[in-house]
């Protein structure tokens, strides 16, 4: 797919994916290995609330499970920003990767990944894995400018301990779980707004895509729409804004490099210079 987006004014891709059936991870890297560097990719997960039944895109005009889709901005007039944050409180000591196998968690510190979790989730426990986005994954990423990077339960194995997230959990990684934080995620949400570069906007049409995960959705409850206003004030007038809840979101870090977000909300800002 990506290399049928290719071309030489190839400005940015946005692009939505299966939300349970994509390794959000290895799709990303897989963008990564065939777009240029200087190529925007944003998107996201498709989402099923807590349900974790089924997701589906538009394919062809009819809904299907296990597409991915994307779109390519093409052009020297085409303007692209992107931000993207979060917001959670980090949870519990520093832990290590001790064994994983691409999204599936085995060990933290040689311990059973679920046992560790079921700890802290105490009785939210049963009602895994839907209590696991309000208690994501937090990735310490080795580039200091990068914000660590967190990653959403999506399926727990009683039988083997293990735990299966929305993207890969490298082994030897340096881990902490995150807890909900409301005031952080509504500042998280700005913050995201702030990162948005307009450098050239001068107030016309605009459109702002904002991509939400599904947990802050969960902790934010009849709130919701206050991250979506603390966006809003910072976007300009003229920007229109449309969006979905995921299970995770497609954006690039400070370093400039795509990854997969969870727990965050992803803003892509477009205009085309007057």
């Amino acid at each position: 797919m990506a290399e049928q987006l290719l071309a030489p004014d190839l400005a940015a891709v946005f692009t939505l994916t299966d939300g349970l059936k994509v390794n959000g991870s290895a799709y990303v890297e897989g963008l990564n290995h065939i777009l240029p560097d200087d190529v925007i990719i944003t998107g996201g997960l498709a989402g099923d609330c807590d349900r974790f039944e089924r997701t589906w895109l538009l394919y062809d005009g009819k809904c299907k499970t296990g597409r991915v889709v994307a779109v390519g901005l093409y052009g020297d007039a085409v303007r692209v920003a992107h931000g993207s944050r979060g917001g959670w409180d980090l949870l519990g000591p520093d832990r290590e990767v001790t064994y994983s196998v691409g999204n599936v968690l085995y060990t933290m510190d040689n311990q059973p990944a679920l046992e560790v979790y079921k700890k802290y989730l105490g009785e939210r426990a049963e009602d895994l894995p839907a209590t696991g986005l309000l208690f994501p994954l937090a990735i310490r990423n080795e580039n200091d400018d990068d914000h660590d990077t967190v990653r959403t339960i999506l399926a727990v194995d009683e039988q083997k301990q293990s735990i299966i997230f929305a993207g890969d959990i490298p082994e030897g990684s340096h881990v902490k779980l995150m807890r909900a934080n409301f005031d952080r995620l509504v500042d998280g949400a700005a913050e995201a707004a702030e990162q948005l570069d307009m450098t050239g906007y001068e107030n016309g049409p605009a459109i702002c895509l904002a991509i939400s995960c599904v947990g802050r959705r969960l902790v934010l409850g009849p709130r919701v729409e206050e991250e979506l206003e603390a966006v809003k004030e910072v976007l300009p007038a003229g920007a229109g804004v449309i969006g979905y809840y995921s299970y995770g979101e497609i954006s690039p870090l400070a370093s400039g490099r795509c990854d997969l977000h969870n727990q965050t909300m992803t803003l892509t800002l477009i205009w085309e210079k007057a």
